[in-house]
């Protein structure tokens, strides 16, 4: 038996904790398989890139789970993009990366393919499949769902999102104490998550929980005010500009600041159409996702509320890198083990989809027909421990 894995997409703190898992599981069930990665994700496949695993990686598994990133690269690739693939050089010109994916799958004899990635990584396995199949190869396909936004249907909760969430609630433990180098500030938090707020408004949860575990001295300027959230905007929640501008300059007028955590997708579509109003070309990638870095949201947030604050000193503060190259956290850890050694079982019998906690079945363990995963899951603003912190915040 022979077993490649692949990672794809932006890094999330469960990719290298997932192969290890992948591989403590298969020296129960399969000690002597082979097994290869393939390097920096699809780009690695097209071009014939892959680095076996030696046996003392079998043995020595537990390392991959003190480490963030992917311990075989990533890369962003769609395979149906040709003209991306041909520009970038991962294939000639007239051929198509789909065949040459499924070919060189072929040539490397694999039985099993583990994808860890978001819906376009899975979705992409789940033609590679399809295409091998319809040409006489069987090839079993178990991917891992991994998005720190947490937006994949049906998938209850993705792999690496609690921890991502927890660092970013971390990060911002020490970005406000900025708070203290001047008098009127807004700082702004800048959270991952395009089209969905659940990081944003779980980093923001995770943020005040730890906030009521500390202790102040409000005697002096360490009190707890300075150091809360004073509004969670996210994609899926509209709000009133000169309401929220009302509220936040009271806030500001009676603690002498205001801290804000803000989705990177929050206002997008607004930031869009002021961009191609004015006859600018909006940056995209690949998969025709705007490049949120490149637009930078929490700028132009800022220069929105910073005039109607009356605000001396303005700081905004991404998260984004620091939260999502973390190592998985225990409880990520817990439900990546369960998720990689039921896969894992499920790809030794033959059965592909993708082994995630199902919305659809009680959020119980299955094995997902990838016909059923898609992207764009938004967050449920409804969700109880949200209304709390909004209502607790004034908001």
């Amino acid at each position: 038996m022979k077993i490649a894995f692949l990672t794809a997409g932006g890094i999330a703190p469960c990719l290298s904790s997932s192969i290890g898992a992948l591989i403590e599981k298969y020296n129960d069930i399969a000690p002597n398989a082979e097994m290869i990665g393939y390097l920096n994700g699809y780009r690695g496949l097209l071009l014939g890139n892959s680095i076996e695993f030696p046996d003392s990686l079998k043995t020595q598994f537990t390392t991959l789970y003190d480490f963030g990133g992917s311990p075989i690269g990533n890369s962003r690739v769609k395979l149906t993009n040709v003209d991306d693939c041909v520009q970038r050089g991962y294939v000639s010109e007239g051929q198509t990366p789909l065949k040459v994916a499924a070919n060189q799958l072929v040539n490397d004899k694999i039985d099993i393919l583990h994808t860890i990635g978001g819906d376009d990584t899975n979705t992409m396995a789940a033609q590679l499949s399809f295409y091998l199949k319809e040409n006489g190869y069987d090839l079993t396909v178990v991917g891992l769902p991994k998005t720190v936004d947490n937006d994949v249907y049906p998938i209850t909760q993705t792999l690496g999102a609690w921890t991502a969430a927890e660092q970013g609630a971390i990060f911002f433990e020490n970005i406000a104490n900025e708070n203290t180098t001047s008098t009127r500030q807004l700082i702004i938090h800048e959270v991952m998550g395009r089209n969905c707020g659940w990081l944003t408004a779980h980093t923001a949860f995770d943020y005040r929980e730890r906030l009521k575990k500390r202790t102040f001295f409000p005697e002096l300027l360490i009190n707890q005010e300075k150091w809360d959230i004073d509004a969670v905007y996210i994609p899926e929640t509209d709000f009133d500009f000169n309401s929220e501008c009302e509220r936040l300059k009271k806030r500001m007028d009676e603690k002498d600041g205001v801290n804000i955590f803000l989705s990177e997708g929050a206002g997008l579509e607004t930031i869009v159409r002021e961009m191609e109003s004015n006859g600018e070309e909006v940056p995209r990638d690949a998969f025709g996702h705007v490049r949120l870095d490149e637009i930078n949201p929490g700028q132009w947030f800022a220069k929105q509320f910073a005039k109607a604050l009356d605000a001396e000193k303005v700081l905004v503060q991404k998260s984004g890198y620091f939260a999502r190259s973390a190592k998985s956290n225990e409880q990520d850890l817990e439900l990546i083990k369960q998720s990689a050694f039921f896969g894992a079982d499920k790809a030794t019998t033959g059965e592909s989809g993708v082994a995630g906690l199902d919305d659809d079945h009680g959020q119980e363990l299955r094995l997902i027909d990838f016909e059923r995963i898609k992207g764009g899951k938004p967050f449920d603003v409804n969700t109880d421990w949200y209304q709390s912190m909004l209502k607790e915040i004034g908001q």
